[in-house]
């Protein structure tokens, strides 16, 4: 529940899909992140009424044309490894220059009210390089992070230390500016 303490102090209880039992994804068919969070936001906040956060993001390369950008999971379609994301995404950069290698860790977070239809959105990226070779750690599920280099630490994103970690993060940047501007509109 990271980041969200301003809420709980408010007496707002906070409550996962996991919480809810709800196991429906909608299908995400924005060309941004921004579309797919909102998207996102309004399904699960219409399903069960409640005030919904949620976020979507990914890996930008601008050397090739922001990919994988929104399909950053589904870049080989949704079979496709961890392991063949990283060497994919490998192959695609081996002929670029060190300059060519720059890459972005976006994310877009949006708060949906169904009772009054509003809605709120933060985007914040994490700078970084795309390594020549994947870091000995690869966090599953994300495979990316055993690729990008954040230039802060000059180490790899899996290889941050909780407090590194703590300070480059582009989605509790983004939650800290969404939070604030949701308790902004409940104390108004």
């Amino acid at each position: 529940m990271l980041g969200v303490k301003p809420l709980i102090n408010l007496g707002i209880k906070i409550v996962t899909l996991k919480d809810l039992k709800i196991s429906q994804e909608p299908e995400e068919t924005g060309k941004t992140f921004e579309e797919n969070s909102k998207l996102k936001a309004k399904f699960y906040g219409n399903i069960t009424d409640l005030p919904t956060i949620a976020d979507d993001g990914g890996l930008l390369i601008p050397y090739l044309n922001n990919e994988p950008g929104v399909k950053s999971s589904r870049w080989l379609g949704q079979k496709a490894t961890d392991q063949e994301l990283i060497n994919y995404a490998l192959l695609r950069l081996k002929d670029a220059k060190e300059s060519d290698r720059t890459a972005y860790l976006q994310t877009c977070l949006c708060f949906y009210n169904p009772k009054n239809k509003q809605i709120i959105c933060e985007t914040e990226k994490t700078k970084g390089q795309i390594a020549l070779q994947s870091s000995s750690r690869p966090t599953h599920g994300y495979p990316y992070r055993a690729l990008f280099i954040v230039g802060k630490y000059q180490k790899y994103y899996d290889e941050l230390t909780e407090k590194e970690h703590q300070q480059i993060n582009h989605r509790i940047k983004a939650l800290n500016r969404l939070i604030q501007k949701i308790t902004y509109t409940l104390i108004k």
